[in-house]
């Protein structure tokens, strides 16, 4: 198209110079986009009160173009009336000013806006808004207010990730613990993770398909049960008398380390299921521990797991079956694996393969610990409560299965003497080892179980 005038106008223009005639057609293609932007500029502010510029993507400043001052507007000027003047600084003799017009470093106006500049010093995730940008005065009561909240939220925040980086919740597992899955998975160990099929106050467990062995005495089962234990510590505050009275953890239990505690907690059910299997006792089987990871193998079939025996419906031939399988089992824990299951219930036994099947041993104790008769008392009384009301008529109550258990004679029938001479047996057995330093038996009957010098 012909342009309607000439495109270059002046007397004393030179154009026979390249160079000078690109300097000005760019200064014409810039000119040309800075009133594009104005005309941004006011598409997008409209009548706002508050509105924006783009002088900082202007080609042409107002000292390189001869624009008529309608075309600049305040925000090239050097005062902008929106942003806060600076705190002035109050000199060594504590105030400014003379007579009327003094002005001391409590001056209200003066604390405010250095309240309000020192808000800048705040953790970066405390969102302090446009504040900073206006002449705000915040008095030291406000003042004071929001910076323990923001230290309260950097402490929160902190918490939040430390608890996201190092512990397991519900159905889920921190980076450290997936890493060590992600290993086992590369190593052949295991073939695939499929998912979560239990989920307890102490442990999340997964069902995984087993790999190969690296080692040809060690067979991996076809399907495992991977049991993580909760780094989350809450669960475990009450229940550290399992460990620290337990003489194959004692020397090393420290309350200054809790997360060994969660790996001794998992390192003592691997030592109890594997008495437990080499007494041939149903149980899981170890397939490998690696800090708080037990591996295991899987009670079900397909991904299913075996049932408990709160939520099987049972004959009452099955049912009468499985009490006198809990029987001999109860019997071959304490006598032959010298154990204690104490937390033995219907929750911890598997219906599977015409059979009961015990898992959760974690807590699992000596005869001998300071409370392994309380522990088997307490195991007794679920066996019988739960079998009695099954209909099984052949069930012993919790007196009788605890002396046929144990071994022990205690004839007292009510239930607060039948506890207070455990307890007496229990304490009797407490003072010799701090004495003596050795376990005592304070057994009569040949059926007691072996005892093992600390």
């Amino acid at each position: 198209s012909v342009a309607e005038g000439p495109f270059i106008t002046g007397e004393n223009t030179d154009t026979s110079s390249d160079l000078m005639l690109a300097q000005m057609l760019q200064m014409e293609f810039d000119r040309e986009y800075d009133a594009q932007l104005r005309r941004e500029e006011k598409k997008i502010n409209g009548d706002s009160k508050v509105s924006i510029s783009f002088e900082n993507y202007r080609k042409v400043h107002p000292y390189d173009s001869d624009s008529s001052e309608d075309e600049v507007d305040w925000q090239d000027t050097r005062h902008d009336p929106y942003r806060a003047d600076k705190p002035t600084t109050t000199p060594r003799k504590g105030f400014i000013g003379k007579g009327k017009d003094i002005t001391t470093k409590h001056d209200e106006v003066v604390c405010g806006r250095k309240n309000t500049a020192r808000m800048e010093n705040f953790a970066p995730e405390f969102q302090v808004g446009d504040g900073i940008g206006m002449d705000l005065k915040l008095s030291n009561q406000v003042f004071n207010a929001l910076k323990q909240h923001a230290y309260s939220e950097e402490r929160r925040s902190a918490r939040l990730h430390e608890k996201k980086e190092h512990s397991t919740a519900e159905k889920a597992v921190d980076p450290k613990t997936r890493l060590l899955l992600y290993k086992m998975v590369n190593a052949g160990m295991l073939e695939t993770i499929t998912g979560c099929i239990s989920t307890g106050k102490e442990s999340v467990v997964f069902h995984a398909y087993g790999g190969k062995s690296a080692t040809e005495d060690k067979v991996i089962p076809p399907e495992c049960a991977i049991k993580v234990f909760k780094t989350t510590l809450n669960e475990f505050k009450n229940r550290d008398k399992y460990i620290k009275d337990d003489y194959r953890f004692k020397d090393r239990f420290s309350k200054l380390n809790p997360r060994k505690i969660i790996r001794m907690w998992a390192e003592k059910e691997m030592h109890n299921l594997t008495r437990m299997q080499n007494a041939g006792i149903p149980c899981p089987r170890v397939v490998i521990l690696k800090k708080h990871v037990l591996v295991m193998s899987f009670i079900g079939q397909d991904q299913v797991p075996a049932p408990k025996l709160k939520d099987v419906t049972l004959s009452s031939e099955d049912m009468k079956k499985a009490y006198y399988q809990i029987l001999n089992m109860m019997q071959q824990l304490y006598k032959e694996c010298n154990l204690v299951h104490a937390d033995l219930s219907e929750y911890n036994m598997l219906w599977h393969d015409g059979k009961v099947w015990l898992i959760d041993v974690s807590q699992s104790v000596e005869p001998t610990h300071p409370h392994g008769l309380e522990l088997l008392f307490r195991d007794c009384r679920n066996v019988s409560q739960f079998f009695q009301k099954g209909g099984v008529a052949e069930a012993l109550n919790e007196r009788e299965l605890f002396n046929a258990v144990s071994g022990l004679n205690i004839t007292p029938e009510n239930e607060v003497d039948f506890q207070a001479e455990i307890e007496a047996l229990e304490k009797m057995n407490e003072d010799h080892v701090q004495n003596h330093g050795k376990k005592l038996s304070m057994f009569s009957s040949d059926g007691d179980p072996p005892i093992y010098d600390e």
